[in-house]
């Protein structure tokens, strides 16, 4: 199990690098979702997935989208990178953080859990998403990963 997320997160670090600099119709209910606000994508997946009124976004670390590094100052600061990152996704696609019902949190050491939470918590004033939050191997040596599901109505 260890060695196929090790296998998942390798081919994620070292894939092709795609690029889609606007929103791409992709046929039926389904929309790519992308934005120059965050950082583009590392490998063969998209920043969100629109279907209907669902909008899956992918995991992000704290990159800075300007220059493709992780930030530095620790796990307070590339928490609030990920949102940020996060955030310009939600927005790209027409929803913003009152619309997260579920998020997934990876944390690199579970010591970080409570600094991780102090920031995260201040996204979410008003009826917090659901989330799970596990203990993992990130990449690029990543402090935290967040992944999240919105849904409009």
């Amino acid at each position: 199990m260890q060695k196929s997320l090790l296998l998942l997160l390798s081919i994620n670090i070292f894939g092709c690098e795609v690029d889609f600099s606007t929103k791409i119709n992709s046929g039926g209910n389904k929309r790519v979702i992308a934005t120059d606000e965050a950082p583009k994508a590392i490998g063969p997946y998209s920043q969100a997935i629109e279907i209907n009124n669902s909008l899956y976004l992918a995991g992000q670390i704290g990159l800075d989208p300007s220059t493709g590094q992780l930030v530095d100052g620790g796990i307070e600061k590339q928490t609030d990178r990920v949102m940020k990152n996060l955030e310009a996704v939600l927005n790209a696609a027409g929803y913003g953080f009152e619309n997260v019902v579920q998020t997934q949190v990876f944390v690199s050491d579970l010591n970080n859990y409570k600094a991780m939470n102090d920031v995260y918590a201040k996204y979410f004033s008003d009826a917090p998403p659901a989330r799970a939050a596990v203990q993992a191997v990130l990449p690029r040596g990543a402090l935290v990963e967040i992944m999240m599901v919105a849904e409009k109505d």
